[in-house]
């Protein structure tokens, strides 16, 4: 297991949450927890799977070295499966609906497909799923999540696609795809945010029976003038609904959301260019000397480069402090990534 690349997995879950309900909950943390031990599960098998080519192209790592013996390396592939669906399970069934087939495809990927035209795209599938773990486990529902997860899954895409000549090198045409995939994601993620979810559904009960509206108006559905004045006290002194800020003090949303300020859009703008920064340049690098090292490098880069997505999806979300929480993560990815290699 390599101990920096698990600083890229919390933020799938908390980006999740953001994209549905806007703060994490227990459940959210347990499906942080179920994300690690697949996440690992996925790491071990991986190597369990190349120890004969890696006896031959990294001689270095623990299994062909003789540290770790395969039988161990399977065992502990299993347990960690095992853990992380029991942790889902314990999250609820929506978080095991999606963790099943998120185990399923770690394993496809690391036993069939990685070799194969399919595998970067595989990759992809499980790191997108794993965002969706997040939003199904706190939410229960994963719409809101999708196009946070389509971002996320099309970057994974990129990375896994280089990583495919990291050992070889000799192609510049996966770190040229991988430049444009991350300037493009640079410029969605930098562009307006979308709605926070509770904007979005109360947008859409706005105007149907049981709404302020109808509830304060004529038998016609309008609103009368005494209603009008009402609901807009009530939404001034934020009791309107579901979606409006609590009271200072309470431990709301509004806690970890803060709507459409310019605050919350310098934030995704600036992590969405960290982002950019993070990945675009040792993908240039590989770009004009597609050697193994600097291939290398480009892979760790767009790995690192994750946890700087992660909070921008978070901050594109309006889940500013969740944001930080995660954008907090890659100091310490890239302090013990100065001991462990990250691929």
């Amino acid at each position: 297991m390599r101990l920096p690349a698990l600083f890229t997995v919390p933020g799938d879950a908390l980006a999740g949450a953001a994209a549905t309900a806007g703060r994490p909950t227990s459940r959210t943390f347990l499906a942080i927890g179920s994300s690690l031990c697949l996440y690992s599960a996925g790491m071990v098998l991986n190597d369990w799977a190349d120890r004969a080519e890696d006896a031959a192209e990294r001689p270095h790592r623990p299994l062909p070295s003789g540290r770790v013996r395969p039988a161990a390396a399977l065992t502990a592939a299993c347990a960690l499966t095992g853990a992380g669906l029991a942790l889902a399970a314990r999250a609820g069934r929506p978080a095991l609906t999606v963790a099943a087939p998120l185990a399923a495809t770690v394993w496809a990927y690391d036993l069939k497909l990685k070799h194969t035209p399919a595998g970067p795209a595989a990759m992809a599938a499980a790191r997108a799923a794993d965002l969706l773990l997040g939003a199904a486990t706190t939410a229960g529902r994963t719409r809101d999540a999708l196009p946070s997860a389509a971002l996320l899954g099309t970057h994974t895409l990129a990375v896994t696609t280089v990583s495919r000549h990291e050992t070889q090198g000799g192609s510049p045409l996966a770190p040229l795809a991988a430049l444009a995939a991350t300037t493009a994601l640079t410029g969605l993620l930098t562009r307006g945010s979308p709605r926070p979810p509770a904007d979005r559904r109360n947008a859409a009960t706005s105007g149907l029976p049981g709404s302020t509206a109808h509830r304060a108006g004529s038998p016609s559905g309008t609103a009368s003038p005494s209603g009008a004045a009402r609901s807009g006290a009530a939404r001034l002194s934020g009791a309107a609904g579901p979606g409006a800020a609590r009271p200072s003090g309470a431990p709301g949303r509004g806690a970890w959301r803060t709507g459409g300020a310019a605050g919350p859009d310098t934030l995704r703008t600036g992590l969405g260019l960290l982002y950019a920064a993070t990945a675009a340049r040792p993908y240039a690098h590989a770009l004009l000397n597609p050697s193994p090292p600097l291939t290398q490098r480009a892979v760790s880069g767009g790995i690192r480069a994750t946890i700087p997505l992660q909070a921008a999806l978070s901050a594109r979300s309006g889940a500013t402090v969740t944001a930080l929480c995660v954008a907090a993560l890659a100091p310490l990815g890239r302090r013990y990534a100065r001991k462990v290699s990250v691929t």
